[in-house]
């Protein structure tokens, strides 16, 4: 966590911490999903929909990660999504694992699909992916190696984390911040990743003028 986050499950963009497993987790998802996979051990998609188990769990997952997206960093009014970090598909084993979900906005998840490869916002480390406030782009840091580079590029444009709407609200957040409708604390609670940015790159004041400039 990052030294402005205070609520609980708040999270850069990345590494976001992973939260403890809901007390009821077993009972309400581990135990019939494994039941389920004791009959089927290989499940289609189609057979998978029969036992989504795990959808039990996406109101811990929303508490437990403060409704902030663990792969943008930010909130987002509405279409939360369980993201299967490592998929189904490829895992049924951990289809029912809390240490494999991932809370996320539902355009991220739909653009993940199946596949894998990709950095693990649990894995991830700080400032390996930093914000451009010219563009409001999420990029890879300059100093990573080329290895690295690659890895953050391809998270980023699979995962689509500069797509316009995202571009745009990352722009509001820091407007609204920059004009005073906006306060940090706000800004850390809701948009951790546009807060931590701000601070790093020493612009909590100079972001004020951006927008006052005639």
């Amino acid at each position: 966590m990052g030294p402005f986050c205070t609520k609980k499950g708040c999270q850069d963009l990345i590494p976001v911490v992973q939260e403890p497993e809901p007390l009821t987790f077993e009972q309400m998802v581990r135990t019939p999903g494994r039941a389920f996979l004791a009959t089927c051990p290989h499940p289609t998609s189609k057979k998978f929909d029969k036992a989504p188990y795990w959808r039990r769990a996406m109101s811990d997952l929303r508490v437990a990660y403060g409704e902030i997206c663990s792969y943008s960093g930010m909130s987002y009014p509405s279409g939360w999504s369980l993201d299967h970090f490592v998929p189904k598909s490829g895992a049924p084993a951990l289809a029912y694992e809390w240490s494999n979900y991932r809370l996320t906005i539902e355009q991220i998840n739909n653009n993940k699909g199946e596949r894998t490869g990709l950095l693990d916002p649990f894995r991830i480390e700080a400032e390996w992916f930093v914000l451009d406030f010219a563009t409001f782009y999420v990029r890879p840091n300059a100093g990573l190696n080329d290895a690295r580079r690659g890895e953050v590029e391809r998270t980023i444009r699979v995962l689509g984390l500069n797509a316009e709407e995202f571009g745009r609200l990352r722009y509001s957040v820091v407007r609204g911040y920059a004009e005073g409708l906006l306060d940090i604390t706000f800004v850390a609670d809701r948009y951790p990743f546009i807060r931590l940015e701000l601070e790093r790159q020493g612009m909590t004041a100079d972001v004020m003028g951006w927008f006052s400039a005639p």
